[in-house]
């Protein structure tokens, strides 16, 4: 596997960001993870989750009714995911690392597993963001073509239609394909899975039945195989669409850029920082409910270059990210709605489609 680097040596842009921003919380005297805000959103939506899942179980209602709430609840799942686990996964929920592990482990409730996650996300990504060979998030060829050096396939004409069954249908994949593939063959993409102890073997296994129990069994002991069938897919439409289609506007539009790790070990010609500005785009800034639903992920060029802050300071530390990229001559690709930022995707898939 080829061996990728940034050119660090000279870097000016980062220390210079990093300490405006160590200012303005030292100056505000706020810590960098989470406060009331965030909590707030964990009290409403946990609860709403297991109210939702509850209701469906043991509530008797019209088909459709049913069939609505459990698509609501693939959303709050979502939003459980961008908000709560997130955070957590990241470590900057809380400062009791405690806390923080515990609710990572709210996405294995959602059918995934926090450990290989970490690896794939927080390392991986958040390190060869937009690299072509390294960054699991784009590596889904052949089925769609999301960057230019990735090999082209007739079928990819129509990507930007049919991705949106793609995007739909990604987290069964996840559940009950991907992360068991990465678990046997011991890698993320390419990447050497990091070893498991024998705890994170309990958890993934132990968690992917509970899953199972939760989700299946007990539903379909509760309501039926078809009535089964029908809400579980319908939640699972909803949460793999969502959950796809706002780190899609992240990375994958026409304001973004790409690199490609190639066959020789390569050297980046940027340092880290400003790789991280290059590849990635904000949306909907100014949007609050947006902003409160997807856990700050609208503010995603601020998450990359600080991860381990909570997503709940984004929106402060934003102009000053703003500013400094002005004073440095850095784009600083931030798509005023949501709108533009969809629209900006699927041209941008569109064009990938056509034959090079």
């Amino acid at each position: 596997m080829p061996k990728v680097t940034f050119n660090n040596r000279n870097a000016l842009f980062f220390p210079a960001l990093k300490s405006a921003v160590e200012e303005y919380f030292t100056e505000n005297n706020i810590k960098k993870t989470g406060n009331w805000k965030l909590y707030l959103k964990t009290i409403v939506l946990l609860p709403a989750a297991m109210l939702l899942y509850l209701s469906v179980l043991f509530i008797s209602m019209p088909a459709p009714l049913a069939v609505a709430l459990c698509a609501l609840l693939g959303f709050v799942l979502a939003s459980i995911g961008f908000n709560v686990m997130h955070d957590a996964c990241h470590g900057s929920y809380s400062g009791n690392k405690t806390l923080n592990d515990t609710l990572g482990l709210t996405l294995n409730a959602l059918g995934g597993n926090a450990f290989i996650w970490k690896q794939k996300h927080n390392i991986i990504h958040h390190t060869y963001t937009n690299v072509d060979g390294l960054d699991d998030d784009i590596a889904k060829s052949p089925l769609m073509r999301q960057c230019s050096t990735q090999k082209w396939t007739p079928a990819h004409r129509l990507q930007h239609i049919y991705v949106v069954l793609i995007y739909a249908i990604s987290s069964f994949a996840w559940v009950f394909i991907m992360d068991f593939t990465k678990y046997l063959s011991r890698k993320v993409y390419r990447t050497p899975l990091q070893p498991m102890k024998w705890n994170d073997h309990v958890v993934f296994w132990g968690s992917k039945v509970l899953y199972v129990v939760f989700y299946v069994v007990i539903p379909v002991l509760l309501t039926g195989w078809k009535a089964w069938a029908i809400g579980f897919t319908a939640m699972h439409l909803v949460m793999g669409f969502t959950l796809a289609i706002v780190f899609q506007l992240a990375h994958v539009v026409e304001e973004t850029e790409f690199q490609s790790a190639g066959t020789d070990d390569k050297v980046i010609e940027n340092e880290w920082a400003i790789h991280q500005i290059k590849t990635t785009a904000n949306f909907s800034p100014q949007n609050k409910i947006i902003s409160w639903l997807v856990g700050g992920l609208n503010y995603q060029i601020e998450h990359h270059l600080f991860p381990r802050i909570s997503h709940i300071h984004y929106p402060a530390i934003s102009k000053i990210v703003a500013a400094k990229c002005a004073e440095h001559q850095l784009a600083y690709h931030s798509i005023p709605t949501m709108q533009r930022a969809v629209v900006s995707h699927f041209r941008f898939m569109k064009t990938l489609g056509a034959k090079p």
